[in-house]
């Protein structure tokens, strides 16, 4: 079976990602992953993470696919070192992108499967099998490629190793990530996991003898997007990323909610469930790209697998994101004699207002909020604190960690 693999920026987006059909999660620790600025996992958070995942037969892939300086070499062995020492079965996988990260990971985590990050450009199949030879389990291919190329790379290489590929998220203008322009602007480094983004900054140009004078780069009539790339979404086209012999389904995403990760994870687990139990039978069902659409992102486009990256760019329209449905509450049990449903609150909401709930395998179920209880079984108007805990009557069964969220965008 084709594995799924969510995104994880904490403790509680893992949970998330779990209860929602991942198969398995990508995340990091405090250093050396690519994405420094989220919440990330301490080693303790770590080995409780690991405990939770094997717990359920779900893995766990840690990110070590940062460019190290020289300077920072000591450190990482020493990392890897206490990583070594995890409990519950240990990493069942660590990412890197550097050759010598490559080489301490051999020397200081035997025995753990090596997955080749997209910070690689792995565009052939002889860069794969050259990997493969040094000792790596996965390719983590390059968003350029297009579906014909995975297919051809797939059938000249090892009929054991895996082919990870992104079919959700965001996506660089760069080519795999491969940028200095956040550095250049900001001193941040992109290859060591603090990007700024300056790709989806506004820009603009002056003329050399009016310095003052600001003037929009214009692209279109709604502003400057010259470098910021669309996000993809390739949920319609599940049957070809399985048929082409893509291992895993990667979705990016470890700075956004745990709603995102939720409701993206349920969306792409019930199009694979349904395309492997029905085959040729397999019909696409438009309420998932829905559900896509309920997150926060930018314009979907399917990348570069239908597109060559020379004849579109895939760069965005329009300013920003599209605006996610709100992310309420999430269940913290359910009382079935009294049908009503106990939630820990995220985002204030009212009795009277309309809602729906998400449950991993099934879509958004809407219903209004005739009453709300607070912890002393008062009622009260409104949930409006961080996590307050509080009840509602609900015209369905719910579970703990289905999620309440607004019903508009």
């Amino acid at each position: 079976m084709t594995e799924l693999l969510s995104p994880a920026g904490n403790y509680e987006k893992m949970k998330a990602a779990f209860l929602y059909g991942a198969d398995a999660v990508y995340l990091a620790g405090k250093r050396f992953g690519m994405r420094a600025a989220a919440d990330n996992f301490t080693l303790e958070e770590l080995e409780a993470a690991l405990a939770f995942a094997h717990k359920y037969g779900k893995k766990i892939y840690l990110t070590l696919n940062t460019l190290p300086r020289e300077y920072e070499l000591p450190d990482l062995a020493d990392y890897m070192d206490r990583l070594a020492e995890l409990g519950e079965g240990g990493l069942d996988g660590v990412i890197v992108a550097d050759l010598g990260v490559f080489s301490l990971v051999k020397e200081h985590l035997p025995g753990v499967d090596i997955h080749v990050s997209t910070q690689a450009g792995v565009v052939n199949s002889e860069s794969a099998r050259m990997w493969y030879d040094l000792g790596a389990r996965r390719v983590v291919l390059a968003r350029e490629l297009s579906l014909d190329e995975i297919r051809k790379l797939r059938a000249d290489i090892p009929s054991d190793m895996e082919i990870e590929a992104f079919v959700h998220g965001s996506m660089c203008v760069s080519f795999s990530g491969r940028c200095l322009l956040s550095n250049n602007l900001v001193g941040r480094d992109a290859n060591r996991g603090a990007c700024a983004q300056p790709c989806r900054w506004n820009y603009t140009i002056s003329e050399e003898k009016r310095p003052d004078m600001n003037m929009p780069i214009e692209e279109t009539e709604h502003g400057t997007f010259i470098m910021s790339s669309k996000d993809m979404c390739m949920v319609e086209h599940v049957p070809e990323l399985i048929d082409a012999g893509i291992t895993s389904f990667k979705i990016e995403g470890r700075m956004k909610s745990a709603y995102y990760t939720a409701v993206v994870t349920n969306a792409y687990r019930t199009a694979m469930d349904g395309y492997e139990k029905l085959g040729a039978g397999y019909i696409f069902d438009k309420a998932w790209l829905g559900e896509l659409d309920s997150v926060s992102h930018r314009e979907y486009c399917t990348g570069y697998y239908y597109d060559d990256p020379m004849q579109n760019a895939q760069i965005c329209q329009t300013n920003g994101y599209m605006r996610e449905k709100a992310y309420l509450a999430v269940c913290s049990g359910y009382d079935a004699e009294l049908g009503r449903a106990y939630f820990v609150q995220r985002n204030k909401m009212s009795a009277g207002q309309t809602v729906e709930v998400i449950s991993p395998g099934m879509l958004g179920r809407s219903f209004v909020i005739e009453e709300m209880f607070g912890e002393e079984d008062e009622r009260i108007p409104c949930a409006p604190h961080p996590s307050m805990r509080f009840s509602v009557k609900i015209p369905f069964p719910v579970r703990e960690g289905d999620i309440m969220r607004g019903a508009d965008g």
